[in-house]
């Protein structure tokens, strides 16, 4: 093998690792980017080097002196070339100038769905009717290059990706005898996107929601403090009405604002849950307690059925945390008169499921009201951020629509998980399920 050939070979083994092993997605794709043009490179040469070949009459006695590769090293650089490309999550598409791929790798078996067969010698119709990726490889074989392509493929789920294509060009800037002007084939690379459009779709709606509900008690304590200054503040009894509607305002504010924090907290990964074995009754206690003024002032009896020996493996503030929410949440949607109840069950179906008899083993805490039930096409996106089944409701019981949302990334921190039951006209049953030690 020449030293050439052996240095490329290293370069490449080397720029491949640094690729693979980058853990931010942009620097990746900047990393592949760079890469493939690279390797661009490379098939632009090999047209150029086809071109002259059928052109040159001397080839034939340039290779008699052994300019050209050995055959071994032709292979080698091949192998090497695939296996680069198939380890790429970014998908490579060549064509040549009849629209047909000459070159592909793994991801865009992917992109295209097809789990068997191979993409070369099929032209680029038979593949995809999307007009944006059949719009921007033709204009890279008119030799302009085409960048930021928004792509949607819509098979078994949405993707999305950002397509790149740029035009392969003689290595010369001459077009072959005979041949039309443009480029000899086109490169496109498809970053998949579909990760960060769902997280800008998610900011999105977060600031939307997060605008709205601070908007509406915003609104109100204006409107009060505008009444106030035009001369109500002088009527004593009106004053105090106004003043009592502010505070609630603003204490929802607070609310909604500290339960964000708490949220960004938890998702960011900055909030620390320090699991161990704790007696589960005295923290339900504490939280009946907590939570007995709500409770009387709806006539709603909340009752401990936990026994007290009952232990269970996780961080006690947290916990308190999560019943904390159900629980007052069960209180607010409840019916007057109504109940609540907090129990407990260790799975043991999931423990004989199991080889080993502690690793399927889940304590199930379970808070259950009597109220009106919640429909079924809520329950799935009950856990959403601001997410209500019941908006006009929720709103004047003063909640922020974040306590269910927090509750679900606390128990998933802990290793566990919080699902819903709910029958119309009977209650629901929230179920906070955490692995054992």
């Amino acid at each position: 093998m020449s030293k050439r050939n052996a240095f490329l070979i290293t370069a490449v083994v080397a720029t491949l690792g640094i690729v693979l092993l980058l853990p931010s997605f942009t620097a990746r794709a900047i990393a592949a980017l760079i890469l493939l043009f690279a390797a661009a490179g490379g098939l632009i040469k090999a047209f150029s080097n086809k071109t002259s070949t059928e052109q040159s009459p001397t080839a034939d006695r340039d290779e008699e002196r052994g300019d050209t590769e050995a055959p071994a090293d032709t292979f080698a650089l091949r192998k090497l070339f695939e296996a680069t490309m198939n380890g790429m999550r970014e998908g490579l598409l060549v064509v040549d100038k009849d629209m047909r791929v000459v070159a592909s790798n793994a991801a865009a078996h992917r992109l295209f769905n097809l789990s068997r067969g191979k993409l070369d010698a099929q032209r680029l119709t038979e593949l995809t009717r999307n007009p944006a990726i059949y719009s921007a490889f033709l204009d890279a074989l008119k030799g302009t290059e085409r960048s930021g392509v928004k792509v949607e493929t819509h098979g078994p789920e949405r993707l999305v990706f950002d397509l790149r294509v740029v035009p392969l060009k003689n290595s010369n800037g001459k077009h072959p005898a005979g041949s039309a002007p443009g480029a000899q084939g086109a490169l496109g690379v498809f970053i998949d996107v579909t990760r960060i459009e769902r997280l800008e779709q998610v900011r999105q709606e977060f600031l939307s929601n997060v605008s709205h509900e601070l908007r509406t008690p915003l609104t109100a304590m204006l409107a009060f403090i505008e009444t106030l200054e035009a001369g109500a503040i002088d009527d004593k009894e009106a004053s105090q009405r106004f003043l009592s509607i502010i505070r609630r305002n603003a204490t929802r504010m607070h609310e909604l604002i500290d339960d964000t924090l708490e949220l960004s907290a938890i998702e960011s990964g900055n909030v620390q849950v320090r699991a161990e074995l704790v007696e589960l009754a005295p923290i339900v206690n504490d939280v009946i307690a907590s939570l007995a003024t709500k409770a009387s002032a709806q006539g709603i009896v909340v009752s401990n059925a936990v026994a007290g020996e009952v232990m269970v493996y996780a961080d006690a503030r947290r916990l308190e945390q999560m019943l904390t929410n159900l629980v007052e949440n069960a209180i607010k949607f409840n019916r007057e008169h109504g109940t609540v109840t907090i129990s407990y069950e260790e799975d043991q179906e999931a423990e004989a499921n199991q080889r080993s008899p502690v690793a399927g083993r889940r304590s199930k805490i379970m808070v259950q009201d009597s109220g009106e039930g919640i429909p079924a096409q809520h329950l799935e996106r009950l856990f959403e951020r601001f997410y209500r089944a019941d908006r006009a409701r929720s709103r004047e019981m003063g909640g922020t629509g974040l306590g269910l949302a927090i509750v679900k990334h606390l128990a998933r921190a802990h290793g566990g998980e919080v699902t819903v039951t709910s029958e119309l006209g009977k209650g629901s049953i929230f179920t906070i399920e955490l692995p054992t030690k």
